[in-house]
């Protein structure tokens, strides 16, 4: 029998700790079948992150898993898995890849010796492991601590402490809470939810006092303020985010906080740009929602879409970025040298120059039902909210490309069931490879190909799907607990002037991709440089630009090479 010292913190962290106090804390497990190692990786691990988390230890895989499902047991959150590889009975890839089964949360790591690299990438291909360390990480200075500070960042962005922080109470099903959870999700705004139809708790906090039910869904902020369903703008302020402008004029405003956003926010600050970034929803954009992004440059085991963007906005904000978020511009005017914008809500800024990055938004499914049931089940993007409470539920997932591929994969570790419906004959055309690879290999997930949604049933929560096969038009009702859509792009730029010149679909024509006759009230000698559109000084980068790449390396170059352009343009104004 499997022993459970693990489960000691005074015999892990000696007698001047106090384990009352550590008892809570998020723990990092290390094991290692060589006692001098497994104290050497304690050792550096205690005196770094000994303060906020319980650092354990196990001499097997066995042990290990002993440990990882008593803590589960207990509600006791893990953050970090490091294991050696080379271990009797049961090997690091095999340990990390059974933990994730009870733990998907927390973050796993290799240790290797120089001989293992080649089972180190296949457990960050096969089994997701977020990064593999060489042997001997001496000193831990360089080699150890930043890596584990990084995935430890990540971890305890999407941390979510059973007390404390802001607490939002709904039922599951309710947009709007979805909506407030979204939000908070998106921004790295800790919360706890509590479920009204589960919770004894969310029950007496919602009650007036004589057994009724209060307004929901109801936010609960950390001094106690109560909000009854606040709307986003005001949930923000109550949190702290700024929204109004300090200035009334920059060198450089940015409307869309995605990769190319941050970029431009970055690369323009940092050289000393007056710099705003507006975005209206959350920094990250559409790719802040992906599952992970694991064909960005530099980072082989890739990383989540919040971890792009907590990094992203944390780099714009060290060089000085001013951000407002949640806030929606609704107009531009042109005037001369000198861009307006003009927000939703009221209020204008100004600028020299002008970067679009908005990004494009999901396609609407076109299924009878489907709007009714929108928050309800039917969701847009990977709703990463919704992935911890389909566990043994049977997801559906509509698109075919790396977005879809990746949420396929992301919420097969906790559903029973994942159906892809693909329109088109397979994955092949708009997936990257290794993502089709995995998924034809996964035991969870089926494709469905040349299938549609026909119609979306439920009264309060979505709870079946009509599919349709194109070839022979038959129609099937399936059960359905959860639907996420990942089809087409549309561009959010109904707000443009028309000197602004965009594609038949809505996509800003940049450089030489501008026609002629869009160009005819150009008022300079030079002709539009590569990045910019038919305005002189408004440039466009990212996936809102026509005929741009849709990946996030792309938009991140075009959005840093577009300030190279904005200092030219600035110096001749």
């Amino acid at each position: 029998m499997a022993r459970q010292r693990t489960l000691a913190p005074g015999a892990e962290y000696g007698a001047d700790h106090d384990p009352t106090r550590l008892a809570d804390n998020p723990a990092l497990l290390c094991v290692d079948d060589d006692g001098d190692v497994l104290r050497a990786v304690a050792r550096d691990l205690r005196a770094r992150y000994g303060g906020d988390y319980r650092v354990l230890r196990a001499d097997s895989g066995e042990e290990a898993l002993d440990a990882v499902r008593e803590l589960d047991r207990r509600g006791q959150a893990v953050a970090l898995l490091l294991s050696d590889q080379r271990m009797p009975r049961m090997d690091g890839v095999r340990f990390l890849t059974e933990a994730a089964a009870i733990v998907p949360r927390a973050k796993r790591v290799l240790l290797t010796a120089y001989a293992d690299t080649d089972a180190a990438i296949a457990a960050i291909n096969q089994s997701r492991v977020d990064h593999y360390l060489m042997k001997p990480w001496d000193p831990p200075e360089q080699t150890l601590y930043p890596v584990l500070d990084d995935l430890l960042a990540d971890w305890r962005a999407g941390y979510r402490p059973g007390v404390g922080g802001v607490r939002v109470v709904s039922d599951r099903w309710s947009p709007d809470g979805h909506r407030i959870r979204d939000f908070l999700a998106r921004n790295g705004v800790p919360y706890t939810f509590l479920d009204v139809e589960t919770s004894p708790e969310a029950q007496a906090l919602v009650s007036d006092g004589n057994g009724a039910p209060g307004a929901l869904p109801l936010v609960i902020l950390d001094g106690g303020a109560r909000l009854d369903n606040p709307p986003t703008a005001e949930l923000a302020e109550r949190i702290g985010h700024p929204r109004q402008a300090q200035r009334a004029f920059y060198d450089l405003a940015i409307v869309g906080g995605g990769p190319a956003g941050l970029a431009s926010a970055v690369y323009g600050a940092s050289e000393g740009l007056r710099t705003v970034l507006v975005e209206r929803e959350a920094p990250g954009g559409q790719a802040g929602t992906s599952s992970r992004i694991e064909n960005y440059l530099g980072f082989p085991s890739g990383l989540s879409g919040a971890d792009l963007a907590r990094r992203g906005t944390a780099q714009a904000q060290k060089f000085g970025v001013e951000i407002l978020a949640p806030r929606e511009v609704a107009a531009l005017r042109i005037d001369g040298p000198y861009k307006t914008l003009a927000f939703a809500d009221g209020g204008e800024i100004a600028c020299h120059a002008l970067m679009l990055s908005m990004g494009v938004d999901w396609r609407r499914l076109d299924a009878d039902g489907a709007e009714a049931l929108a928050g309800r089940g039917v969701y847009y993007g990977a709703a990463m909210t919704e992935a911890a409470s389909c566990r043994d539920e049977r997801v559906f997932v509509v698109g075919a490309g790396n977005s879809a591929g990746q949420a396929a994969l992301f919420f097969a570790d906790v559903a029973a069931r994942v159906v892809m419906l693909v329109r088109g004959p397979g994955l092949g055309a708009s997936m990257s490879q290794y993502l089709v690879d995995r998924i034809e290999a996964h035991e969870r997930i089926e494709v469905r190909t040349g299938a549609s949604v026909a119609a979306c049933h439920g009264t309060e929560r979505l709870d079946a799907l009509t599919v349709r096969d194109a070839a022979t038009g038959a129609e099937t009702r399936e059960p359905a607990n959860l639907l996420f859509v990942f089809i087409g792009a549309a561009p959010h730029t109904g707000w443009l002037p028309p000197d602004v010149a965009r594609d038949a679909r809505g996509f800003v024509y940049t450089g030489p991709d501008i026609p002629a006759a869009a160009l005819d009230g150009w008022p300079l000698e030079r002709p539009p440089f590569l990045l910019e559109a038919s305005v002189p000084g408004v440039f466009v980068a990212g996936d809102v630009r026509s005929e741009s790449v849709k990946r996030v390396a792309s938009a991140v170059g075009e959005g840093s090479v577009a300030v190279a352009f904005i200092h030219r343009h600035l110096a001749s104004v």
